[in-house]
This record gives C-alpha cells, structure tokens and sequence, in this order.
C-alpha cells in the first residue's frame, strides 16, 4: 500500500526553495496534515529541515546530502521528511530555532530537527556534514543512530521524555507572559542607548566582532536618543555605523541596495544574498541619518537602495519579491557565492574603457605614476580597493579605500570631476555587470515583507522625492488585490497562488505601510486600511487575559507553541511595531481599545524591555512612544507644497503622526463617514486652514501649537517642547 510520504511532493508547492528539493531523491513532504498524519499512522520519527532560497549552506547541504541516494534511503525509510520555507513559516521557525538555540547555544540555517509525530522536538542542529568532520558529526550517522534510538524500547522513553522536556522549555520561553507588571521608565530610551553605546566597535562602526549585521533598531534608538537628549555621542555611533555599512561590502556601489551581513568584523566580504527586508529597514536608517546630519550620501545611498528595489525586486503589477540569491554562476560554470558582484582589475579596465573614450578630450594616464590625470579604471580600483590579489577568492569585493577628497588631491583634480568620472564608471560596471549570468530571484510577495518597503518608499516619498510614493502605493494595490479579501490578510503570494494565514508580522508590518502612505499621499483609504488591519490584530492576536499580542492567529494551526516576536530579528519585532501602530492609529476610532492594548502589552513587558532595552529595540521605541507621546502634525491641505517637503527632509520625525485632513468641512464629513465614526474625532475637530492656505497643527504631549503657514515654525515650536 502506498503512502503520500513515498514520494517527494514538493514539485506542487509554489515556493522557490521547496520546489528546489523537489529532485532530490528524498521523499520530501511540505508540513501539512497529510505529513503529520502520516507520521502518527506509521509512528515515525519526522525530520524536519528548514532554510529559504538565498541561504548559502542549505545549498550546500542539499548538494551534499539530500542528493545522496545512500543518505536519501536512510530517510525515506526510517523518517518522515518535512522541507519548510522559513520565509513563509516564520512560526514553524521560530519554536524550532528557539530550541536549537537554547540547546546549542546557536541558531541559523538550514535548520535541522528531530521531531515526535506530535512535533515535539528531541534533536538539533543545524548545517550538518555528510561525515564527521571538524568535529561536528556526520548526518548519515546521526541519521542511523536516531533511527535505531527510535526502535529500541529502552531508547525511546529517553527521547520522549527529552522532548517532552525541551517542549515545555520552549513553550514557556515563547508563549508565557511575565507575571509581575509594570510601567517602562521614563529613561528607557537613554537606558537603550547607553547600552548600544557600550556595546559599539569603535574601531570598524557597528556592533558585534563579526560577523556584523544591519541593526537598523539601534540606529534609531540612538537618533531619537539624540534628539531627545542631546548627547552628540549618540549621534557619532550610529553615524559610524551607517558609514561602515555604507563604505564596505555589505552595500553594493556598482547596483545599489544591501547584502545580508558582513561575514567578518570590518565590513569587507558579505553575505551576499540581498533581502527585501534589509532594503526597507536601512533605507529608513539612512533616511534618518540624512535628516539629522544633512551628509549628501545618506540620501544617495537611500536613492540608489530604493532604485535597486524598484529596477530588480518589484513584480510587474506592484509587488515586492522576496530575495536575489547568493550565488550565481561564474565563469567555470559552477555556481558561486558572489560571482555577479566581485571584480578583477582587468574586467574594471574593459567594462569602463568606454568612459576614457567619451571623456572631454583629455588623454587619461594608463600608468597611475605619469604627470597626466590617471585612466578611468586607475580611479575605480583606487577608490574601491580593487587589487591583482583581491579580498574574496581572487576577485576584489568593492569597499570605499579612499575617498573622492584624497583622490583628487593625489591626482590634482577637482573633485567634481573625480566623482564625476567615478559616476559614469559606476554606471559602465553596471552595464557590464549585466552580462554575467543574475542571481536566482525568489518571486514569492510577502505581505509582512512587502509593509516593510511601502514604510520605506513612503517615508523617502515624503522627505525627499514624491516620485518615490508611486512604487508604495502600486505594492499596496498588488497586495490588497492578492492577499486581502476584505476580512482576512494571507501572507504569501507567489506565480498566482495566495496561501497561507497572515501572521503578526503581516498585519503590523502593512498596518504602518499603510498608515506612512497615508503621511505620504494623504489618500484616505490608505489609513482606511490600516484601521482594518488594526482591528483584526485586536481581534486575533490580542489576548486580553495575557495582555500580550502573539504572533499566530487566535483559532490558527494547533504548534507546539503559541508564540510571541518580542525582539528584533532580521525583521522588527513585529510586537513592537503593532504597539507603536496601534497607539497611532486609536486617534482615529471613537474608542480608546487600540491605546488600551499599546499600553497593556507594554506594562506586561516592561521587566524584559527594562532588562535587555537592546535586544528589544523595536518594543523599546515602542515603549518610550507609548510613554512619551509622539509628535502630531495635523496637515490641513490639499497636497504638500514644495518648501514643506524641503522641512521634512531636514527634520527626524520620530516618532511622528501625519494626519491629513480636507480643508472643506464637507470632504472631511466624508471621511469621517469612511471611518464608520459618528463623530469627527479630536485629531481633526476645529482644525480649519489659516487664511485659506496649506496650514499645520503640531501637537506634542496634549498641547498644540497656534495653525501655521509655515511647516517649519510649526516643528520649530515641537522642537522647542521637546
């Protein structure tokens, strides 16, 4: 009799990194109740492997093992095998990584797990060898050992009860709430950034020895910190690590746009897949560094961060995909890690010998030690370190070496046109980056991801280019069209199949896309939505009794766990994020239970902000705006004229509300219509225009200013309440 286990079924999944493994010899089962079932029936262990298309050692693994059929037998036989994308089951992901991480003191991908046909886990790891090697043990063996363990009746009690262990473990870490409460200090926002401060590289920018990752939280942290309290300190650390991440590896000079992490401590060799949720979080970073410093090359980096998104991760219709992978192929034909990025000096000299020939009759230097000014590649090599040598397997990975000041003096140019000649190289390496073979994409569009990246371009379309508006509100469309139905969000999209139910994350994350492209457009509809998504995340994911917010839908798949995204990740802690969205949003409900929740769910964490503010970043600004208040500006206008652009660009908002409202009393009835409320609620009530123009209102802990004209005397008064 046959089994749906006995064969691989992943070829009828969507997913990109599922429908990789659906060739290997191994009998790989998606995680749905025909896997679970089929486990229960033939009482078999599961193994169950999870990772996503750009991670570098789940390919790895999957060349090493699960293309092995002497491996493959052994799993087929004695297991039932799982394959889950980790993008799209960030649950299933964070229960199991929270138990590898416990047991190992280590997490990542591909994860690896042993479980109970009732999904208890009794075995971890994570990227494992074929044999034993550099002290970590080989898969085959491990896979033999637990296969006869299972068997054995003196052996399976000990598993059982090692499961049933690490499942109470892991459900008391992620699903229960402290049971003392309390009010987050008034100095939890300095509290955050002394500790980032403590905890910064002062030598390479950044945080950790390496590998460094993006920590857009704490950059924020010690902005709002800044501008609370202003310590110049706080302002120089996260600076240093926007400029680290700027100059080194880790952002891409020739395409725009950021890899995933620096594998070492100065910020050189990357990671070299590139995330959609990376984009959006560093390019509301370096926003915020261009606001508070007006350094140029924070907005360029926004710019081109966002230009890469729209040129290369935007589906046609709108949406946002997911990632462009880390390998690609390279000239032997194997696939590698980089491949499309790295430069040799002899391919910089070809890809640019065009800009020499179009330069304005002057005859450039070949040979950088002669009296003329020095070729166009000669330049390129100097400014980003690209060497016969390299820093990366032979090939140079680019890194800002010498900046366009030193270039120039070295040279006797003028600097305009030494970042001129650079720009127009940068654009030929571009052209010629395009002949070699992409990166895989994965097309998924995720609803949580995608509320990321309209935050970004809204924010970026406010402050410094109104175009930038356009790809937000195209994303916004797609997903409403694909992954709403009115009542409901799902998460994922992808060649036209909608699946799975919205997490916590989907709904906070849109929930504040939707309320920025609101700021943004003053589109009623967008803060329509994001009223809708408020009330399913108070009706779902609120648990009163608990006074938490979780991360899976009251009603949802029976886990293990029930979990709760308290900290920041790769992504925000999507609990902080639906605080801070809530507590914006209330202003516009003729009740007061969005507030309510905000505050509650911040009183029950309290001890664990108050404990590690750091590791939190994201429910510690939550927490200090529940606390402090944000700033209100109430927009009286029927669109944003050019001088109060030019404000926003110069002035960190944050927290900030943006409440547009129409100038006639007519239009607003309207709206208030649209919002189902009765009455005109207070953020708009008596708010008319002053001397019939574009006016402000800017409100900061309850007390507002007269109506102005001007946008700027109107943050000049927030400032100084401040």
């Amino acid at each position: 009799m046959t089994t749906p286990t006995d064969r691989n079924r992943l070829g009828e999944e969507e997913s990109a990194y599922l429908r990789a493994h659906a060739d290997n010899p191994v009998n790989w089962q998606p995680w749905d109740e025909t896997a679970i079932e089929t486990a229960r029936e033939q009482d078999a262990p599961i193994f169950l492997s999870v990772g996503y298309s750009a991670c570098h050692w789940c390919h790895v693994m999957a060349e090493e093992s699960f293309e092995d059929e002497d491996i493959a037998a052994l799993l087929n036989e004695h297991f039932v095998p799982i394959k889950v994308d980790r993008e799209e089951r960030p649950d299933l992901d964070r229960i199991y990584q929270t138990i590898c991480q416990r047991v190992s003191g280590r997490g990542g991908w591909p994860l690896s797990v042993w479980l109970t046909p009732e999904g208890e886990p009794f075995q971890v790891g994570t990227y494992l060898p074929p044999e034993p090697k550099r002290g970590m043990p080989g898969f085959g063996d491990i896979l033999s050992g637990i296969a006869d363990a299972w068997d054995d009746p003196e052996e399976r009690p000990n598993i059982e009860e090692r499961a049933a262990e690490w499942t109470e473990a892991v459900t008391g870490e992620l699903q229960e709430v402290p049971t003392q409460r309390g009010e987050v200090g008034e100095s939890v926002l300095t509290d955050a950034a002394k500790a980032a401060v403590r905890g910064a590289d002062w030598e390479e920018g950044g945080w950790g020895d390496g590998p460094k990752f993006p920590h857009a939280g704490r950059v924020h942290l010690l902005f709002r910190a800044h501008e609370r309290a202003g310590r110049r300190l706080y302002r120089e650390v996260a600076g240093e690590a926007l400029d680290a991440m700027a100059d080194g590896g880790m952002y891409d000079h020739v395409g725009g746009g950021f890899h995933r992490y620096a594998t070492d401590r100065d910020w050189t060799v990357p990671h070299f897949e590139k995330m959609l949720y990376d984009q959006a979080e560093l390019a509301g970073a370096y926003l915020a560094g261009y606001q508070i410093t007006g350094e140029e090359r924070y907005a360029r980096v926004v710019e081109e961060t966002l230009g890469f998104v729209e040129r290369e991760l935007t589906h046609d219709d709108g949406g946002f995909f997911s990632t462009l992978d880390a390998q690609s192929a390279a000239e032997s034909g194997e696939r590698e890690e980089g491949a499309f990025y790295v430069w040799t000096p002899a391919e910089v000299r070809e890809a640019v010998a065009g800009v020499d020939e179009a330069a304005d009759g002057e005859a450039p230097d070949t040979d950088s030690g002669g009296d003329g000014p020095p070729d166009t590649a000669t330049l390129v090599c100097d400014r980003f370190g690209v060497t016969e040598a390299g820093n990366f397997e032979g090939a140079t990975v680019l890194t800002v070496e010498r900046s366009i000041a030193d270039l120039a003096e070295a040279h006797e140019m003028d600097e305009a046109l030494v970042r001129e000649r650079l720009d127009d190289a940068l654009a030929a390496l571009r052209e010629a980056r395009e002949e070699r073979e992409r990166p895989p994409r994965d097309e998924k569009v995720l609803a949580g991801w995608n509320g990321l990246m309209i935050s970004a371009f809204a924010r970026n379309g406010l402050a410094l280019d109104e175009d930038w508006t356009d790809p937000a509100a195209d994303a916004m469309a797609f997903v409403r069209e694909h992954l709403w139905d009115g009542d409901r969000l799902s998460r994922r999209y992808a060649d036209g199949v909608v699946k799975i139910d919205g997490y916590l994350a989907d709904y906070a994350f849109l929930a504040r896309g939707a309320l920025d492209l609101f700021g943004a457009t003053g589109n009623v509809d967008h803060l329509v939505f994001a009223l809708d998504l408020a009330a399913v995340i108070e009706s779902e994911f609120w648990d009163e009794s608990e006074g938490t917010l979780y991360f899976t839908a009251e009603g949802g798949e029976s886990l293990i766990a029930r979990p709760q995204e308290l900290t920041d990740q790769s992504t925000p802690s999507s609990v902080g994020v639906a605080v801070e969205v809530l507590d914006a949003l209330d202003h516009f409900r003729d009740d007061d239970t969005l507030a309510t929740i905000a505050e509650r769910v911040v009183e029950t964490h309290a001890s664990r902000v108050a404990a590690d503010p750091l590791q939190h970043s994201s429910l510690t600004l939550a927490a200090d705006t529940v606390t402090h208040g944000a700033l209100e500006l109430v927009l009286v206008a029927e669109g944003l004229p050019a001088e109060w652009r030019e404000e926003f660009a110069t002035h960190y908002l944050d927290p900030c509300l943006l409440a547009w409202r129409p100038p006639d009393e007519e239009r607003l009835a309207a709206w208030v219509e649209t919002l189902g409320l009765e009455e005109t609620p207070p953020i708009w009530a008596d708010r008319d225009q002053k001397n019939d123009e574009p006016t402000v209102y800017a409100c900061r802990s309850r007390t507002c200013s007269p109506p102005r004209n001007d946008l700027g005397r109107g943050l000049g008064w927030a400032d100084r309440m401040l």
